[in-house]
């Protein structure tokens, strides 16, 4: 395995950033910069051993600043939407940034994903290697409680594995809802629209939304709609039914807080297999339906609507609302926990 940090540009305030990329034996490379401790890259082999680059994102750090797609991001403090902007706890209203419509997104309108994270250990062993970044976001940023000491792990392993680990404590009780938002595309970056890739999700529930895309509390089946990927089909088989395209949040099959399969997805052409396994309760299936070919991505590729596709392991929209759905609460002396694996093969 291999590490190294390279410079990836600076902030208007100054401040210097850095890439690390992480490198197995087998080939795999991921390269995740420490603006919004990001998912720059990560080159794998299709079936005949071609590498090629299958995240969404730019060359540059001017790029990430510029763009608000969350392209790799860390996003938090609460990842997805809280509905009204607002949430109480323990009978005091605290009120966030809402920069979606009424809604609050991705943890307001400078989240983790526009924050430079600390990098504290860059590690290269015999089986993997990992970067860990830190950040503290404190009392009142964007209008949540307590000071939140964050961490993220990615670690690249010779079992063609991409593991990215959370953790987070808190000095007062608070919300957290962490997950990473790459733009996949197993084809490759740039390489058309992802209709054709084969998704299997394993969910047989989904949280309904309303008009905001906000849960109204109901769990309901995906049974004979167009949001049922219990069983493969590819992305494009019924989108047009969804209106502008996939943006719905999963509820998956198994134990919440334990390691277990979420989705599996393959891309017939070059047989990339992407398996991820997660310990959190749902995820997020959105299909970049606002992608429109601007800005351009890296090596100038364009990002039309549907270029990539994500999977945001995470806990349920608007949770600090809903009393019924799994709680998003973390409380001084306890600690965050949870870990994504993303896996590759070919097929």
């Amino acid at each position: 395995m291999n590490a190294h940090k390279e410079p990836f540009g600076q902030t208007a305030e100054g401040r210097e950033v850095f890439a690390y990329t992480l490198a197995s034996s087998k080939g795999l490379r991921a390269r995740i910069t420490d603006y919004g401790a990001t998912l720059v890259s990560l080159y794998v082999p299709d079936r005949n051993g071609h590498l090629e680059d299958i995240v969404l994102g730019f060359d540059d750090l001017q790029g990430y600043i510029d763009h608000t797609a969350y392209m790799g991001a860390t996003v938090g403090r609460y990842a997805n939407r809280i509905g009204g902007a607002r949430f109480t706890l323990d009978g005091v209203e605290y009120t966030l940034a809402a920069n979606n419509g009424p809604n609050h997104l991705h943890g307001g309108i400078k989240g983790f994903d526009k924050a430079v994270w600390d990098t504290n250990e860059v590690v290269a062993a015999e089986d993997e290697a990992w970067v860990k970044m830190t950040y503290l976001s404190p009392d009142g940023e964007e209008g949540y409680p307590g000071n939140l000491q964050c961490t993220v792990t990615y670690t690249l392993t010779n079992a063609d594995e991409l593991r990215i680990t959370y953790e987070a404590t808190t000095d007062k009780k608070t919300v957290v809802n962490l997950t990473n938002h790459s733009y996949w595309n197993l084809a490759g970056q740039g390489s058309g629209d992802v209709l054709s890739h084969e998704l299997m999700l394993n969910a047989e529930k989904f949280t309904l939304i309303d008009k905001h895309l906000i849960p109204n509390g109901i769990i309901a089946s995906v049974l004979d709609m167009p949001l049922d990927f219990i069983r493969a089909r590819t992305i494009g088989s019924r989108i047009r039914q969804t209106g502008n395209g996939y943006d719905h949040n999963y509820v998956l099959s198994g134990t919440p807080g334990e390691l277990k399969l979420c989705a599996q997805v393959r891309e017939p052409k070059a047989g990339r297999v992407m398996e991820i396994h997660t310990t959190e309760p749902g995820v997020q299936l959105y299909t970049g339906n606002f992608l429109d070919g601007t800005p351009a991505g890296k090596g100038g590729a364009t990002y039309d609507k549907h270029a990539g596709f994500c999977l945001e392991t995470q806990h349920y929209p608007d949770s600090p609302n809903k009393p019924n759905f799994p709680s998003t609460v973390l409380e001084p002396g306890r600690t965050f926990t949870s870990q994504t694996v993303h896996k590759f093969s070919t097929k």
